[in-house]
């Protein structure tokens, strides 16, 4: 089969290889839900992507011989660290086939990259923050994927626990059935709160409506979101430009904010799974691509929640039980019959407590591993 050889992505065709070899990977899963393309290609351009301007990276390419067979990439996020005193170095994106010499490879190269940048330590998989695909999937292979996700093969957190590298933390996904009625505790959390002429929940149904309190709602974000592991805070920059990437999914009657006086101090946002249709578009939105996305996404009865948050000061109040019903109606009025809440840290009591008051069930669950350098 040849030596294994691991080279630095350079050029414009080095970079194509790397973006396009999961789906060679793959090919075989009828499972494997892939990337949408566009968003890759900006992911990885240095102009377009703002995040390449407080991180260090390295994209590295393993060959047999002229085949490319595995990639990763090396990120070392000089704000995180510096925001929590670490000296961290992270790999992500990676993929090979089923070939430990190729994952020993790849790996080693970017535990070499990290040490020579000054790490003490190798964390992933884990992107520039945590609105990247983390960890590797280790439960839960029978289960549909979903977007915004990790989709690997099984071997690859063997692999991984053969290179030394142990549990950092895990990551669940809970599957919740919308139920005939409301669970009695939200029944008497949501009479609490409903009385409370403080709180007015803001609901949409055109995207003009909503645009005015994305920017909010993302600041809200940034302090919300603090102790989250692998959130870096967005710049005004950053905000504006996952506001622009988001507004073309985004469904404004899976959008719940609360206002408390005159702030946002909660948001919750759902969009519709169509997860399939980029299954069928194979990534690619164009020429075509996006009909099948979009007509998926009218289709679905999967609900997949991507962000909420509750200002600090305002927690314990109801505000989010009083977004959850309003989510659950939305949902039972669209004929949404299910919701997948993932890549919910096993930390986070209060988002798995949420989750079992309406008897939601672990489908999956993700791994993201540590190694000392």
């Amino acid at each position: 089969m040849g030596d294994v050889i691991v080279k630095e992505v350079i050029t414009k065709k080095d970079l194509r290889q790397f973006i396009y070899l999961p789906e060679k990977v793959h090919k075989d899963d009828p499972n494997w839900l892939p990337p949408l393309y566009i968003d890759e290609w900006e992911l990885f351009d240095k102009k377009k992507n703002k995040s390449y301007q407080y991180a260090d990276t390295a994209l590295y390419l393993a060959f047999r011989g002229k085949k490319p067979v595995g990639r990763i990439m090396g990120i070392i996020n000089r704000r995180y660290n510096e925001l929590h005193k670490e000296y961290h170095g992270r790999f992500c994106f990676m993929e090979c086939y089923e070939d430990h010499e190729v994952f020993h490879a790849l790996i080693s190269k970017v535990e070499e990259w990290a040490r020579q940048n000054g790490m003490v330590g190798l964390v992933g998989p884990l992107g520039f923050s945590d609105k990247d695909p983390q960890g590797f999937q280790i439960e839960g292979f029978e289960y549909p994927k979903f977007i915004v996700a990790a989709t690997n093969l099984p071997y690859m957190p063997q692999f991984m626990e053969r290179e030394g590298f142990e549990k950092k933390v895990d990551l669940v996904n809970y599957k919740v059935k919308i139920p005939e009625k409301l669970p009695e505790i939200y029944r008497k959390v949501l009479s609490r709160v409903a009385n409370n002429k403080e709180f007015k929940i803001l609901e949409f149904t055109l995207k003009k409506e909503l645009r005015p309190y994305i920017l909010p709602a993302l600041d809200l974000m940034n302090e919300s979101f603090q102790e989250i592991y692998g959130f870096v805070p967005l710049t005004d920059r950053e905000k504006k430009e996952l506001a622009d990437r988001y507004m073309m999914i985004i469904d404004p009657r899976f959008v719940k904010l609360v206002e408390a006086r005159g702030e946002i101090v909660g948001f919750a946002v759902g969009i519709p799974d169509m997860s399939p249709g980029i299954q069928a578009a194979r990534g690619r939105m164009f020429p075509f691509g996006f009909l099948k996305v979009l007509g998926e996404a009218k289709r679905t009865k999967n609900l997949l929640m991507m962000l909420g948050g509750v200002r600090k000061s305002f927690r314990g109040q109801g505000i989010d039980v009083l977004m959850a019903v309003k989510i659950l109606e939305s949902s039972i009025k669209s004929q949404i019959e299910t919701i997948d809440v993932h890549l919910v840290l096993e930390t986070n009591t209060r988002m798995r407590a949420e989750c079992e008051r309406v008897d939601g069930r672990i489908l999956k669950k993700w791994r993201i591993y540590q190694k000392p350098l």
